[in-house]
């Protein structure tokens, strides 16, 4: 009866350890996931913002043609 008792005592006790650790264990993976998702909005709002301006560089790049000799062109006689 005794040993019954002190079992049941000390499997209350590691279970509220676990709980505790288990409880602490999932706001940390809470707090992760909030920072990704801030991070990501951050992400796709600088996207958001720069997005013509790039567009509008990679046209230029693309449109501004010069046709030019290369420097190691030889002319074969």
């Amino acid at each position: 009866m005794e040993v019954e008792h002190y079992r049941r005592e000390r499997e209350q006790e590691f279970q509220s350890k676990q709980q505790a650790a288990m409880g602490s264990q999932g706001n940390l993976s809470a707090e992760v996931e909030q920072a990704t998702r801030r991070q990501v909005q951050g992400m796709q709002s600088s996207q958001q913002r720069n997005r013509e301006r790039v567009l509008a560089q990679l046209l230029g790049m693309v449109c501004d043609v010069r046709p030019q000799v290369h420097p190691n062109y030889r002319i074969a006689a």
